[in-house]
């Protein structure tokens, strides 16, 4: 499947899912949903650390 979508796909598509959760969800614990999005998503490991970086830095915005 990862030769059929562009590159980068997989990681909008995890940041896509996420993001839905936690306007769900808004008190939702980060690292788990990063943990099933990267094999939701067979994501890099490089990707995962993106996704912890990324989401971390907007819980911490007031």
């Amino acid at each position: 499947m990862h030769d059929l979508l562009p590159e980068g796909e997989e990681l909008r598509r995890a940041v896509k899912w996420i993001s839905n959760h936690l306007l769900e969800s808004p008190d939702s614990p980060i690292l788990p949903l990063v943990n099933e999005a990267i094999f939701r998503f067979d994501l890099s490991p490089m990707d995962g650390e993106f996704l912890l970086r990324f989401y971390h830095r907007i819980k911490d915005e007031p």
